[in-house]
């Protein structure tokens, strides 16, 4: 039993330091600077990018790790059922990982999601924002860009439950 104790111990400070230490905290971009632009492609083929939304509308860019993951479907389907404060205060939502455009419209299809979710299977993206953790998928992180196209805030702790409500107040400030 005590030594049950001990292993269980030791998983976890592993799992923690692990996940800890694996990468991807954005610590390459501030809050103030302009945002790197990019353009991916939806789960249907269509491109965004970002400098199409300079001048017009704040832009929520929030990476998440992979698609119809229990943390990544509530912080999707928390943005789903928010979706339409976003777009009443003209305030665009794109979500990126490094899935397959396959894998999002699975995503997109299981969980009715309505706003898009882009693929950068290429992990250039991830890599610009600095995202990209060692084990090769985008960290949870999120960045409210301005209308001038800078970075206006960046969430590196997100808590999926309350994910949408805490990124439409900062974005609709922006406004």
């Amino acid at each position: 039993m005590v030594l049950r104790k001990i292993f269980l111990f030791l998983v976890t400070i592993f799992v923690t330091f692990f996940f800890y230490s694996c990468g991807g905290n954005a610590e390459n971009l501030i809050e103030g600077n302009q945002a790197p632009d990019f353009s991916l492609q939806d789960a249907y083929g269509k491109y965004f990018r970002l400098s199409e939304y300079k001048g017009i509308s704040p832009v929520v860019i929030y990476f998440y790790p992979k698609a119809n993951t229990p943390g990544c479907t509530t912080e999707a389907c928390g943005i789903r059922d928010s979706f339409i404060k976003f777009k009443e205060n003209n305030i665009v939502v794109l979500g990126i990982s490094v899935d397959s455009k396959e894998s999002l419209k699975e995503f997109i299809d299981d969980h009715n999601l309505n706003f898009p979710l882009l693929s950068d299977e290429s992990k250039n993206v991830s890599e610009a924002y600095g995202v990209l953790n060692n084990i090769g998928i985008a960290s949870r992180i999120t960045f409210i860009v301005d209308k001038n196209g800078n970075i206006a805030n960046i969430l590196r702790d997100v808590e999926v439950n309350t994910h949408a409500d805490d990124v439409y107040k900062f974005a609709s400030k922006l406004k």
